[in-house]
C-alpha cells in the first residue's frame, strides 16, 4: 500500500533536494512521527526538515503562548470583575464562562469583526423585547439575559487587550494576531521553503495564513483528498472543491496529490451489533483472525470506549499504540479524590461541621481505595481499614470522628498516621486543603507501581497547577467550588500513553487518524449522533447568526467528519465498519449516515449483524453432600439444641441451614442507620417482658394496666438506646419507627385493659420469656436430640392456658389453620410449627395435666384488632377448633420427627428448593 505521507514525500523529493531550510507543517503532532520515519526510509544523508504542527506555526508567528483553558478562565474573572457592576460569584460565572471563551475563540479564528457581531447580537435581542404596544414583560432572568447580552463585546475587548498586554491567549488570538504577523514573520524567514501537508478544513485565519504563504512562492500545499470525492458534489471534498475555486493561487497552480483510490476493489464489512460491549468484543475477534497487526487501526468514533477496548483485546496483540487520552475519570486515582471530596461535602451537608464529624460510609470508602488500603496494612493479616469497618458495625456509629481515626491509625508509622490523619482535619483554606492531598499524593508515590505514578504524577501536576492559580487569585472560596473545578478538570482531561508509534496495532480516535494510512481499518461506533456527532451545540451565538458572519454550524462539522471517515477508508484493504444497532441512552441504533452514503457508491459491501455469544446451561440448584464432619455438626447441635426458628430455617431452605448451623456462617452486618425491623422487634418485645415480669404469678387488674402505661416510653426509650447503639431516633424515619414501637405497646396494654375491663374476664401471667427445654428420642437416631425455644409468653384466661408468640410483623388467621400435619412444610404454615413446638416444650417441661385446655397462638401488632389468634385444628371452613390437646401434639411430632429424621440422615442432601420465594 502506497500511503498519503510516502506518495507526497516522493513528490516532494522530486524538486527539493536540501532539506536544511524547509519546514513540514502538519494537522497533528502524532502524524510528525511517520512522516520523519518514512523520510528517513527514503533519503541516505542529509538534514531531516523541520516538522512541526499546525499550532505551533501559529505560535510562532503570533509570539503570544497559548495557555489553557483553567488558566484563561481566572484571568477572564479578573477582566470580569473589573468591568461587571455587580460581578457574581467565581463558581456562577465558571458555569457559563468557558461558553464564553469557546465563542470568543470561534470569532477569532474565523477573523469575524467583533464589534459587527457583538452589535448584531445586541440588535436581534432588542427586537425581541420590542412591542409596538409595549406590552412585552420583562422578568428578571430575561432582564439579566439581555444585560448579559449587551455586555459581551465590553467583555471581548478588554479581555483581548489584557491577552495582548500579557502575551498570553487561546487558540483564536494567536491566530488573529497570526494574519497580522504574517508579512513580517515570511520576510523574516524568506530563506525557508513551507511545505503544508495532509489539511482538508480550515479556519478563516488558517485559509488567511496559507494564501500569504503560497503568495510568497516558496510554499505548497498538499492536500490529501480522493478524486470520488473531489470531482463529485460529495461532502467530504466541499472544503477543497471551495479553496480551489476562491483561491487566487489555483487560478495558475494545480492542486497536488489528488489520486483515485477509493474506487479500488475493497473488502469493505458492515456490522451491527446490539450494544457497545458487543462491538468491541467483535472487533477484538477481527483482530485475532489478523496475521499481523502493524498495519491495522482500531478507530474508536466513541473515545469513552477506551477502558473495555483495552480489556478486550486478543492475546495475539503484542504491540499496541494508544493515539488517545486515557480519561482521567476512569482512572483508579480519581475514585480516591471523589472520596475526600466526599467526606467533608457530606459533612457540610448533614451539618457536622462544627464537631468534625464524618459520615461512617464516606470514612470507609475513604480507607478502603486500593492505594490507601495498601498504606493501612500492618502485617499479612490486619489492615487498619478492615478494623475501621468492623469497629463502626460492632458499635453502630454513624458518624466517626478524627479522634476517633487517629486512635486506629496508632499502629502505623508516623509519616502514614500524620498524612493520613491530616485527610481528616478541619481545613481552614482552600491551599491548605490543596496542599493535605499534595502531601498524601506525595507518601502514595513512594509505595506505588509504574503505572500507579503516571497516575498520581498526573494528578500532582493538576492540583499544583489549581493551588497556584488559587495562590495567585484567590477566587476558590469553598470545597464545593473546588469540587465543581475538580470534576470539569476529568471530564476534559486525559492521561497520555507512550508507545512505540510505528510498532503493532494503532489504536486512536477519528481526529488522530488525519495523514495517517492502514491496510486494515476496523471502526467502531459509527452511529447516527457519534460519527458525526450531535447537532447541538454549546454556544451563544444563535444559528442564523453564525449563517450570517459565515462561522462554522454543525453542517461544517458533518462535513469535516465525513472528510475523516471517507479519507481512513481511500487506501484501506480491508474495512470493518461496526454500528451500535441497540435504540438506548447509548445511541440511536441507527447507523451513521455516513455508512448510508458508503453504500450508495459501492456495490461490494458485505453486511450482516450479531449478537452476544451467550452460553446457556441450565440451572442447577445448590446441593451439598453431608459427611462425617456435617453429621459430628448436626450431633453437636442436638446437644446444645434446636429452636424452632431453625427448624422453619432448615424447612425453608436446608442450604441456609447447612451455613448458619454447621459453617456457623452469620449474615453479615452493616451500621444500622434506620431501625431495622428486627431491632424494632426485640424494643417491643423486651418492653413488655419489663412491663409484665413483675407481675408473674398474679392475676392482672385494669390498675396493674394503668401503671404500665406510665412507663411505657421511657421503657421504648431505654431498650432502642440499648438496641440500637448510637442512633438517633429524634428525627426523620428513625423517629416515626420509635412512634410506631410506642403506640404498638400501648395499643397492646389498651387491648388488655379492654379485656379486664369485663369483670367476667380473670387473667394471670404465668410466664414471661420463658426459657424452656425438653430432649426427644427420634427412631432410628441412636442420641437424643434437644429441642429448646424462648416463650414471649404464657397465661391463664378463665381457665384456659394460653402460649402466646408476639409478631411485630402482620399475621392472620390463616397462617394458624392447620387442618392436616403432613403438609405443614409449606411456607404458610412456618408460624405454626413454631407456636405447637412451644406448645410441645411447655406441656413437656411443666408435665402439663392435659384435663386443662391449653390454647397456642400469635399477637400480631399489626393486627391487633383480631386479638389472640389462636391455632384452628378445624376442617371446616369457618369452623373453629383450637384446643391443643395431647392427640394433636403427638401427630404434630410425629411431622417434626420426620423433618429431623431427614436432617441427621447420612443419604439425604443439602438440596437448595426449586421455588424459593426470596
Amino acid at each position: 500500500m502506497n500511503s498519503f505521507i510516502s506518495e507526497t514525500l516522493n513528490t516532494i523529493l522530486e524538486t527539493t533536494k536540501s532539506f536544511e531550510d524547509v519546514v513540514f507543517i502538519l494537522p497533528s503532532q502524532r502524524a510528525g512521527v511517520f512522516v520523519k520515519q518514512t523520510f528517513k526510509d527514503k533519503i541516505f544523508a542529509g538534514f531531516l526538515p523541520e516538522v512541526i504542527n499546525i499550532g505551533d506555526l501559529v505560535e510562532d508567528i503570533s509570539e503570544i503562548t497559548k495557555v489553557d483553558s483553567v488558566q484563561l478562565l481566572f484571568h477572564f474573572y479578573t477582566i470580569y470583575k473589573d468591568v461587571e457592576e455587580n460581578p457574581v460569584s467565581f463558581d456562577i460565572f465558571s458555569t457559563w464562562a468557558f461558553t464564553v471563551l469557546t465563542d470568543f475563540n470561534e470569532i477569532d479564528q474565523h477573523l469575524i469583526d467583533p464589534t459587527k457581531i457583538f452589535v448584531y447580537l445586541r440588535d436581534i435581542h432588542r427586537l425581541e423585547k420590542w412591542s409596538v404596544k409595549g406590552e412585552f414583560k420583562e422578568t428578571e432572568l430575561i432582564k439579566d439575559h439581555f444585560s448579559f447580552i449587551e455586555r459581551l463585546e465590553k467583555f471581548y475587548t478588554v479581555f483581548y487587550k489584557f491577552l495582548l498586554e500579557n502575551e498570553i491567549g487561546y487558540q483564536g488570538v494567536l491566530y488573529r494576531e497570526a494574519t497580522k504577523k504574517v508579512t513580517s514573520f515570511l520576510k523574516k524567514n524568506e530563506h525557508k521553503k513551507y511545505f503544508f501537508i495532509g489539511f482538508n478544513a480550515l479556519n478563516t485565519a488558517e485559509e488567511f495564513l496559507f494564501k500569504a504563504f503560497l503568495s510568497e512562492g516558496n510554499s505548497k500545499v498538499y492536500w490529501d483528498v480522493d478524486k470520488s470525492f473531489y470531482q463529485t458534489n460529495h461532502q467530504a471534498g466541499s472544503f477543497l472543491r471551495k479553496y480551489k475555486k476562491a483561491w487566487k493561487y489555483y487560478e495558475k497552480n494545480s492542486i497536488e496529490t489528488i489520486k483515485n483510490y477509493f474506487s479500488e476493489s475493497k473488502n469493505i464489512q458492515v456490522i451491527g451489533a446490539s450494544k457497545n460491549i458487543t462491538q468491541v468484543k467483535h472487533a477484538g475477534e477481527i483482530l485475532a483472525k489478523l496475521s499481523s497487526h502493524n498495519n491495522t487501526a482500531l478507530v474508536l468514533a466513541d473515545e469513552t470506549l477506551l477502558p473495555i477496548t483495552l480489556n478486550s483485546l486478543p492475546e495475539s496483540v503484542k504491540a499496541i499504540n494508544i493515539t488517545m487520552g486515557y480519561p482521567l475519570k476512569d482512572i483508579p486515582t480519581t475514585t480516591l479524590i471523589f472520596a475526600i471530596f466526599q467526606l467533608f461535602n457530606n459533612q457540610e451537608k448533614l451539618q457536622k461541621q462544627t464537631e468534625n464529624l464524618f459520615y461512617h460510609k464516606d470514612v470507609v470508602r475513604f480507607v478502603k481505595d486500593a492505594s490507601i488500603y495498601k498504606l493501612l496494612q500492618i502485617n499479612e493479616l490486619e489492615n487498619i481499614a478492615e478494623i475501621i469497618s468492623l469497629a463502626i458495625v460492632k458499635e453502630n456509629n454513624t458518624f466517626i470522628s478524627r479522634a476517633k481515626v487517629n486512635d486506629f491509625l496508632e499502629p502505623l508509622d508516623d509519616e502514614i498516621k500524620e498524612v493520613i490523619g491530616l485527610v481528616f482535619s478541619k481545613f481552614s483554606t482552600i491551599s491548605e486543603f490543596l496542599s493535605r492531598i499534595l502531601q498524601l499524593i506525595n507518601v502514595l508515590k513512594d509505595r506505588a507501581n509504574d503505572l500507579e505514578k503516571e497516575y498520581l504524577f498526573r494528578f500532582y501536576t493538576a492540583f499544583t497547577q489549581l493551588q497556584t492559580l488559587h495562590n495567585e487569585f484567590n477566587y476558590v472560596q469553598d470545597l464545593k467550588t473546588l469540587h465543581q473545578f475538580f470534576k470539569q478538570l476529568i471530564q476534559s482531561e486525559s492521561l497520555s500513553f507512550q508507545g512505540e508509534p510505528l510498532q503493532g496495532l494503532q489504536l486512536m480516535g477519528v481526529l488522530e487518524t488525519r495523514m495517517l494510512d492502514f491496510e486494515n481499518v476496523i471502526i467502531t461506533s459509527v452511529n447516527e449522533g457519534v460519527l458525526p456527532a450531535s447537532s447541538q451545540q454549546n454556544t451563544f451565538i444563535p444559528f442564523d447568526v453564525k449563517i450570517e458572519f459565515g462561522l462554522p454550524t454543525y453542517k461544517e462539522k458533518d462535513a469535516l467528519f465525513s472528510y475523516h471517515f471517507f479519507r481512513l477508508l481511500q487506501r484501506a484493504k480491508n474495512i470493518f465498519i461496526l454500528y451500535n444497532t441497540e435504540h438506548d441512552v447509548f445511541g440511536s441504533g441507527e447507523k451513521s449516515r455516513f455508512v448510508t452514503q458508503l453504500e450508495m457508491m459501492r456495490d461490494d459491501i458485505t453486511e450482516k449483524t450479531i449478537s452476544p455469544k451467550l452460553v446457556t446451561s441450565p440451572v442447577k440448584l445448590k446441593e451439598i453432600k453431608k459427611d462425617v464432619k456435617a453429621l459430628e455438626s448436626l450431633r453437636e447441635l442436638a446437644k446444645k439444641g434446636i429452636s424452632p426458628s431453625a427448624l422453619t430455617n432448615y424447612l425453608y431452605n436446608p442450604i441456609a441451614f447447612y451455613k448458619q448451623k454447621i459453617l456457623k456462617i452469620n449474615e453479615f452486618e452493616n451500621v444500622e442507620e434506620t431501625v431495622a425491623s428486627n431491632t424494632m422487634g426485640n424494643v417491643v418485645h423486651d418492653v413488655l417482658d419489663a412491663l409484665y415480669k413483675p407481675y408473674i404469678g398474679e392475676f392482672l387488674s385494669v390498675a396493674d394496666i394503668d401503671k404500665m402505661k406510665v412507663k411505657t416510653k421511657k421503657l421504648v426509650i431505654y431498650y432502642f438506646s440499648k438496641h440500637f447503639k448510637n442512633g438517633n431516633i429524634s428525627t426523620g424515619k428513625n423517629r416515626l419507627i420509635f412512634e410506631v414501637a410506642n403506640r404498638f405497646v400501648e395499643n397492646f396494654l389498651s387491648k388488655e385493659k379492654e379485656l379486664l375491663k369485663d369483670e367476667n374476664n380473670r387473667l394471670k401471667i404465668i410466664g414471661v420469656e420463658d426459657f424452656l427445654a425438653t430432649e426427644i428420642m427420634v427412631e432410628g437416631i441412636d442420641f437424643p436430640i434437644k429441642i429448646h425455644g424462648k416463650v414471649d409468653r404464657i397465661d391463664e384466661l378463665n381457665g384456659v392456658i394460653r402460649i402466646i408468640d408476639y409478631k411485630t410483623g402482620m399475621v392472620d388467621s390463616g397462617n394458624l389453620k392447620a387442618t392436616d400435619f403432613t403438609n405443614i412444610r409449606d411456607l404458610k404454615h412456618h408460624k405454626a410449627i413454631q407456636v405447637m413446638l412451644y406448645a410441645f416444650l411447655y406441656t413437656k417441661t411443666n408435665n402439663f395435666d392435659f384435663s386443662k385446655n391449653l390454647e397456642a397462638g400469635i399477637i400480631s401488632f399489626k393486627n391487633l384488632n383480631s386479638g389472640f389468634l389462636k391455632m384452628n385444628f378445624s376442617a371446616k371452613r369457618g369452623g373453629n377448633d383450637n384446643l391443643v390437646t395431647e392427640e394433636k401434639l403427638a401427630d404434630f411430632m410425629d411431622e417434626i420427627k420426620t423433618f429431623l429424621i431427614e436432617i441427621y440422615n447420612l443419604e439425604v442432601d443439602f438440596i437448595e428448593p426449586a421455588d424459593l420465594p426470596y
